[in-house]
């Protein structure tokens, strides 16, 4: 048994975030975004899930051991509202939170355009 590890971390996801260096990209999704069909191409090859959690609660428990790679530039980003590139959703607010904290600092995520 492993202490100190927030619940939320199972080995799968572990593994993947002991595995990621540099340039390497993780995505935390909901149930809209195509994961199972996108993940087939990427270096796991699976879905990793993390069930039964907000996106806010997703990122705290990866950022409890996951460190950023904030110092020259951001590191997270956020998929656009279309049409409104610059409106944060409520979710995207509770995982900027999140994001903060983990850094101590203001770390603002960058826009992605949804297609």
């Amino acid at each position: 048994m492993l202490k100190n590890i927030h619940p939320a971390l199972n080995a799968d996801v572990l593994h993947a975030l002991r595995a990621m260096g540099h340039a390497d990209t993780l995505v935390v999704t909901d149930t809209n975004f195509p994961s199972d069909s996108i993940a087939q191409h990427t270096a796991v090859g699976q879905v990793l899930r993390m069930e039964n959690l907000t996106s806010a609660q997703a990122i705290k428990a990866i950022l409890s051991v996951f460190p950023l790679d904030t110092p020259l530039q951001p590191s997270v980003g956020r998929m656009e509202v279309m049409g409104a590139p610059d409106q944060i959703e409520p979710v995207q607010r509770e995982v900027q939170a999140e994001i903060d904290a983990a850094e101590g600092k203001s770390a603002p995520m960058y826009g992605i355009e949804r297609f």
